[in-house]
């Protein structure tokens, strides 16, 4: 299903990118891959600043495409993952790894779970990648948005 299908179909929005707004976002997904080095916090926030970084790369993926998602709409946070491969060409055996983090997430969250070493690991390194891929995705494609 292609974006404009998303569009479509209420999963995601009209939007209207612009340089700042695509940079306050990119200093956000920098910040939170920081927060999710900081030794002295516990795992489980480690883990959910990892995986903001990762959302927030997903959704710069689709704000310099011209869209967003429906936050209003159940899913939105997979909607942004699955998309990742319509906005910035991600591989789908990537998409399917970061959406595994989705669900631990979702687990961790809603049902108190706790987050593995293991677990914080693969998040933060998906989420060191996912950025690096993003900002030279936006540096090569979108460089209008980027400073």
């Amino acid at each position: 299903m292609g974006l404009q299908n998303l569009l479509a179909i209420g999963r995601l929005q009209a939007h209207q990118p612009d340089a700042a707004g695509i940079a306050k976002l990119l200093q956000a997904a920098r910040r939170n891959l920081a927060d999710a080095g900081i030794a002295q916090v516990s795992p489980d926030n480690r883990f959910d600043a990892a995986y903001k970084c990762i959302m927030q790369c997903a959704m710069l993926g689709l704000w310099a495409n011209g869209y967003r998602t429906s936050t209003s709409q159940p899913g939105h946070h997979q909607t942004a993952i699955q998309s990742l491969g319509l906005t910035i060409g991600l591989a789908q055996t990537d998409i399917i790894v970061l959406d595994a983090l989705r669900r631990q997430r979702n687990v961790s969250d809603y049902e108190g779970d706790p987050v593995s070493t293991a677990t914080l690991q693969a998040c933060i390194d998906q989420a060191a990648q996912l950025l690096s891929r993003v900002e030279s995705w936006l540096r090569a494609h979108h460089a209008h948005l980027v400073h």
